[in-house]
Order: C-alpha cells, then structure tokens, then sequence
C-alpha cells in the first residue's frame, strides 16, 4: 500500500500529481507544483510585460534571451547564453536570436570562429521600458506584500540549489 502523504492542510497537500506525492518528501511535489504554477505565470508575464514595453510577439524564451544579452552591455555568444538560463537545446537560443536580430533588438559580430550579441539601442530601450512596466506593475505589488528581501535571496538560493539536483537526476535518468 502507497504511503499517504503529509496532510497540510485536512484537504492534504497542494499538487498536480497526488501519486507523485505518495512517495517520501511530499513536500517536494508541493514545490514543483508551485514551480509549474510560477513558470507559467512568469512566462505569460514576461511575454505581457515585453508586448506593454511596446515588443509584440516574442515567446518568454525571447525575451528571456533578450534580457541575458543586455545584460552587463557585453557581448554574449550561444553557449553563454546557453549557459547562463541553462538550456541544453543550443538550437533554440540559435533560433532565438536570429529572430531578435530580424526585429532589431540584438545585432551579431563574429568573436574568433564564434558569432558573438549584443544588444542594440532599440533593444535596450525595450528593455528599459519592460523594467519601468515591471516597476509599476509587479515590484510595487510584491513589495506590498511585506517581504524580507534577505528571504527572497535565500529562497532564489535554494531554487538554484534546487536547480542543480534536478540537473543531476536528469542525467542520472540518462544512464538507466
């Protein structure tokens, strides 16, 4: 017989897989409901918030993407960007980013045999607009609700701990 898992509440835990959560650790399948429930948010966000900036149609990959190459104002190349939002699939930042550079948002040059981004004046103004947007429209909400920023900081530790130990399963899961 499945294990039952920790009530916390009389209606048990909140998650998207109850026999996931039957195993040890439901608390783990309560955070990767929350995971799913905040990636997509986030994503519908970034995409909104891109579009208001005045940046219709991009995915929340692209402006993901977008961000990463304006970040620090220094050229980036794909394995970079690859690296930094830890993405396995190279094609799709590829992808990505000849789509950023059609729009004007990001301009490319070769860096010895690699082709290197940067972001453009348009492109930074994008960005600009999409952070006074995200000033108004989510930091005023989120600082409303109180929070201690050094507890952000420790939670966005611990999801990219977290991060570290799906990535090692996943390769785990590989070898079976």
């Amino acid at each position: 017989m499945a294990a039952t898992p920790k009530r916390t509440t009389e209606i048990g835990p909140i998650v998207s897989a109850a026999h996931l959560a039957e195993g040890e650790m439901s608390a783990l399948s309560e955070v990767e409901f929350a995971l799913e429930m905040a990636n997509n948010a986030f994503s519908r966000w970034m995409v909104r918030g891109m579009a208001a900036a005045g940046v219709d149609g991009l995915s929340a990959l692209d402006v993901l993407v977008l961000h990463t190459v304006a970040h620090r104002a220094r050229m980036k190349t794909v394995a970079d960007i690859c690296l930094v939002l830890n993405i396995e699939d190279t094609h799709t930042v590829t992808y990505t980013l000849k789509k950023l550079e059609r729009l004007g948002l990001v301009s490319s040059s070769r860096r010895g045999k690699e082709k290197a981004v940067a972001v453009t004046s348009e492109g930074e103004a994008a960005c600009l607009r999409y952070r006074k947007i995200r000033e108004t429209l989510l930091v005023e909400a989120v600082k409303s609700l109180g929070l201690d920023e050094t507890e952000m900081s420790r939670l966005a530790a611990l999801l990219r701990a977290l991060s570290g130990h799906y990535d090692q399963a996943a390769r785990s899961a590989v070898s079976l």
